[in-house]
């Protein structure tokens, strides 16, 4: 993946396909293609996204989880991620989801979303660790290091971005791709971020002229 210098990264990293009238697509047809145009997420959409990541909210939420879990061990950080797990499917008391949810980070990440008027569907940050550190929801693990969105974001370096393959959701019949980046402080790269957008709404929104 090429740094952002320019957003060269526009040509190589963006799937070239063409974005498919949502009236004509049904749950088959998406199976059977499993990808739409992320040609949508352009210079200005990753510019909007990046720029709610600078706020002084993340950036000292980010710093001060890495602080914190300096010298964590793979064991420690397993354990986290199975006791959000556990959590989720629990009746019972959530302590760490509920600490996790009522961060001011958490706070104001859903408002970033709730803004966005249906644009963002998820929006969520990790420390250096890949560990959450604030979420507009409650995500599906709480140990992100194992996946793409940090080995090909964070463990890159800075100015790294990643687009996963747009997925269709079936229930709310709409396209959707996971846009994933690294987080930078002074010139130090400190985590990443992920943000799940709407590609149906994106595309609509173009359309109209109203991005």
């Amino acid at each position: 993946m090429k740094n952002l210098n320019g957003l060269r990264w526009l040509g190589a990293s963006v799937i070239a396909l063409t974005l498919m009238p949502m009236g004509a697509i049904g749950a088959a047809n998406a199976q059977e293609n499993g990808q739409i145009a992320t040609s949508l997420i352009d210079d200005e959409v990753v510019g909007d996204i990046r720029e709610f990541l600078q706020n002084d909210v993340v950036q000292i939420s980010v710093n001060a989880a890495n602080r914190r879990r300096e010298g964590i061990s793979e064991a420690e950080i397993l354990e986290l991620d199975k006791k959000w797990r556990e959590e989720k499917v629990s009746s019972g008391e959530q302590p760490l989801i509920a600490t996790a949810l009522g961060s001011p980070v958490s706070s104001y990440l859903l408002r970033v979303q709730a803004a966005s008027g249906g644009l963002y569907n998820e929006i969520f940050v990790m420390d250096a660790n890949g560990l959450n550190v604030g979420q507009s929801s409650i995500t599906s693990d709480y140990w992100q290091g194992d996946e793409a969105k940090v080995q090909k974001t964070f463990d890159v370096g800075i100015g790294e971005l990643f687009i996963d393959e747009p997925e269709f959701n079936s229930q709310r019949g709409i396209w959707s791709a996971q846009v994933n980046l690294t987080l930078d402080h002074d010139g130090n790269a400190i985590g990443a971020a992920t943000v799940e957008i709407n590609l149906t709404e994106l595309k609509r929104r173009k359309e109209l002229g109203l991005i």
